[in-house]
């Protein structure tokens, strides 16, 4: 896991409370809804929020392209990175 994945599930963890849940449990390309780490749509706008305090990431309302983006810790950090990347092209 590299450095930007294990702050995003450590982040996952310390925002959502997950008690039982420690940063070498979450495999970053396994999903985090439903199966995986079990979280539901209260925990997605919860994240969303999150993200956009943490990160700057601003999400769109459209379903499908937050599903890709919620996929996975990997997902999270591809749009985390593409974020970056937009602000330093800026």
């Amino acid at each position: 896991m590299e450095d930007l994945e294990r702050e995003v599930a450590q982040f996952i963890i310390d925002l959502l409370n997950l008690e039982d849940v420690a940063v070498a449990d979450i495999d970053p390309t396994a999903p985090i809804f439903v199966q995986g780490l079990g979280l539901d749509s209260i925990d997605a706008l919860e994240l969303g929020v999150g993200l956009q305090k943490r990160y700057g990431v601003k999400l769109s309302s459209d379903a499908a392209e937050n599903r890709k983006h919620f996929a996975s810790v990997q997902a999270l950090c591809a749009l985390i990175r593409q974020h970056r990347a937009s602000l330093g092209a800026a």
